[in-house]
Order: structure tokens, then sequence, then C-alpha cells
């Protein structure tokens, strides 16, 4: 089935203060105040920037680029650069549920149906008691809160799953059972499942075909293998060391409420409070996201390993990450070494980049043009730049950055193109 879719005022110093006054040297301490106050004021404009930006900036449609689309008839057409493969009918309307909805992936779910023009004819918010019986406003009008009900819910066509492992690995088989509706699962719980594809559409969408349960791929790993893959079909890659640069929203709603919190906490004077992470995170950063493993590795960094290995179809292929949890609210960062099995040159790269959808390079460094997650964003492309030949590997080795939203790219965005290709 083909299914359409698509943020002092400063006084002068008294000039008739006493010659006595005049020759005395400030004090170290004032000046640990001034500065103190200085910070202080620099923060507050900066968090009431960022958290205006978050609560008003709609998620746009990707930049204009040189590369190609893929029409409703699979052709490719150069030129501005729609929402990346975009479906074809929109004869059938689906009736859609979201498990998880008020959470930070679940809202973003909503806004990308609605934005993508899925054809939806019912939607069915599920989230816990505390919730149900909420309105909430959306595209498709006001929508009722419901508590999910297993019955019921097996009688809609697609449900996104965008809530933690352990619901997942108790519904989700029993949710797509025999005539039951194609589930999207957002968690980790069937990610290395041999049965259950793990899907990025641009890269392998044909993995999906006739199954009833998918998984969503971990965010880290969706973000940069929409750069890796196209570069892996070039040259052959025969290796990746990758640090990535995790947001506070890849720790979901509750991450990114203690960041803004704990800014507002330093503003104030007060102490900064941590209960999310293992740390405060603000004006910090914490190289721990998940738990460790016996290799040292966090799982999160394991993650990236196991998953890149099952997507790009290499089991044998040598990744290596280390993640890093910063201060920004949205949007990962990822610096990716790569040795490839054929030369390339940095040109090369850059034009292999720029045509794969979904992809937009920004990369000028004598206009300091490069992707950062000011950019990047609510923005449905990754941007990807930095392109530059490694000087360790030499003419088969390169070093790019990436940036791309966690909460699309890495979640909401890549579970609903999945459902419009099925």
């Amino acid at each position: 089935m083909h299914i359409l879719v698509a943020r002092t005022e400063n006084k002068k110093a008294g000039r008739h203060a006493s010659e006595q006054h005049q020759r005395q040297p400030p004090q170290l301490s004032d000046f640990r105040v001034l500065l103190r106050e200085i910070m202080r004021a620099l923060i507050a404009v900066f968090s009431l920037y960022i958290c205006s930006a978050m609560a008003f900036m709609p998620t746009t449609l990707p930049s204009a680029s040189r590369a190609c689309v893929r029409t409703s008839a699979g052709r490719r057409r150069a030129g501005t650069r729609l929402t990346p493969m975009m479906a074809v009918d929109q004869g059938s309307t689906l009736k859609v549920g979201i498990v998880g909805a008020t959470g930070a992936v679940g809202e973003e779910i909503v806004k990308v149906l609605g934005h993508r023009n899925f054809p939806v004819s019912e939607l069915h918010l599920y989230a816990s008691a505390r919730s149900a019986g909420k309105s909430v406003a959306t595209p498709f009008g006001s929508v009722s809160i419901e508590e999910f009900d297993l019955d019921k819910a097996r009688g809609l066509d697609v449900i996104f799953l965008a809530v933690g492992g352990d619901f997942s690995k108790e519904y989700a088989i029993k949710l797509s059972a025999t005539d039951g509706p194609v589930v999207i699962d957002n968690s980790s719980a069937f990610r290395l499942d041999p049965s259950v594809p793990l899907i990025v559409p641009e890269i392998n969408q044909q993995a999906a075909k006739g199954k009833k349960l998918i998984a969503n791929p971990n965010c880290t790993t969706a973000i940069g293998l929409m750069a890796l893959f196209p570069l892996h079909v070039a040259f052959g890659i025969k290796k990746v060391i990758m640090s990535t640069y995790q947001a506070a929203s890849g720790a979901g709603a509750e991450g990114m409420d203690e960041l803004k919190a704990g800014i507002a906490s330093f503003v104030k004077g007060e102490p900064v409070k941590n209960e999310f992470f293992a740390y405060p995170l603000p004006f910090n950063v914490i190289p721990q996201i998940d738990v460790f493993t016996d290799n040292l590795y966090t799982k999160e960094e394991m993650k990236v390993t196991w998953e890149a290995r099952k997507i790009l179809g290499v089991p044998d292929l040598p990744v290596s990450c280390t993640a890093v949890r910063i201060p920004t609210l949205r949007a990962h960062s990822e610096a990716i070494t790569i040795e490839t099995e054929r030369p390339v040159t940095p040109d090369g790269a850059r034009e292999v980049l720029g045509k794969f959808p979904g992809l937009k390079v920004v990369d000028d460094p004598a206009k300091k043009l490069y992707p950062m997650p000011l950019t990047a964003t609510s923005v449905y492309d990754v941007e990807v730049g930095r392109v530059r030949q490694n000087i360790v590997f030499g003419d088969h080795g390169l070093d790019i950055f990436v940036c791309g939203d966690q909460l699309l790219r890495g979640a909401a965005l890549n579970a609903v193109i999945i459902a419009e290709k099925l």
C-alpha cells in the first residue's frame, strides 16, 4: 500500500568620586562578583532565547539543495528537496495510534504526521492514566488522550510506540499479531531481533516489506548512517570511529526539563540539582550515556556498533563509538572518521553526500559554514560538513561532522517515513 505523506541598563561610573577612592585598587572579590553577574545576565538571555525558540519554532521543511528527490513514479528529479521519500497515494486513509503521545517523541510524531499530510482518518493518542481524558490540539483536530487498551488498539491500522522497551516487549507482538496493525517501535526492545527489521527508509526500507513489527533505530545510529551509507556505497567502509555529542532531549522530555531547570537555578545563584542525569548537565559534559558494559563501552555506544552492522548488512564492520551528553536541548552532533576500501577525496565525498536524499551538505569553512545544533534543530535534513582527508588513513580516510535533530530523523520522522513507504 502506498500512502501519501509530508525558535542594564549600564550606568556610568560617577565622575566625582573622591581622590582617595579613585586611588584604591579594585579588590579581586569585586571582579569576581562583577564577572558572576555578567555571566548570569548572559546565561539568562541565552536561556530565554533557547526556551522561546524551542516553544515556538515550527518543524521546518528541509532546505533546498542540489540533491534529487523521488517523485511518485520513483523517478529522480533535481531541484528543491521536498520531504524525504515522499510517498504516492492519497486514496487511502488510516486509523493511527500513538502510544506515549505526551512524551517528546510522541508529540513530534503527531506534528510530523500533520506536516507531511499523512492520511489519518482517526487519531488515537495513548498515555498514562493521569493524562487520560485531557484534550489536546493536533493537526487533525482536538483529540482526547486515552488509556491504552490492547483490544481497541488492535483495530487500528498503524501504531507508533514511543515508550520504553518494557512496554514494547509486553505489547508489540500482541498488537501486530495476525490481523493487527503495523507496529513501528521506537524503543530498543526488538532492534537486534533477527526476525524484526531495523529500518532507516533511505537505506534499507525493502527489509520492511511484508512485516508487521518494525524497529526504529537508536537516534545516534540513524543520524550517523544517513552520512555513512552513501559513502559506504561509493567507497566502501572498512572502519568507523565516532564521537557523539548528544543533546538533553535524547533522554526525553525529562532530560530537557532538567537542563532548563538547572540553567534557571544557576542564574538565580541556587544549587543545580540533578535527578535524571548522573551529574548536573548545565555547563558540563558527561561521558556516559546508559550503563557501562563488560568491555567498558556504554550500552549507548554499543548500540551504534550493533545497529550500524545490522542496517548496513555488514555484520563484522569495526565500529567504535564514544558517546557524550552535552548541555544542548536538541540535535545530536557526531564527529566521524572512516577508513575506506577505495580511494576517496573530500570533493568526491561531497558530491556523493550532496546527492543523497535527507542530507544537506553544509561545508564552507572560509565562510564559517558547518553543521551545528543551532541550524539542525527542528529541521528534517541531517547536516554534514567539515569534510576533509584524514591524515592517518590518507587517501583511504575521511573525517566528517554530522548534526541532526534526534527527535525527528532520529525518531519521529524516521518512523513516519517508514509508515509512508509500507
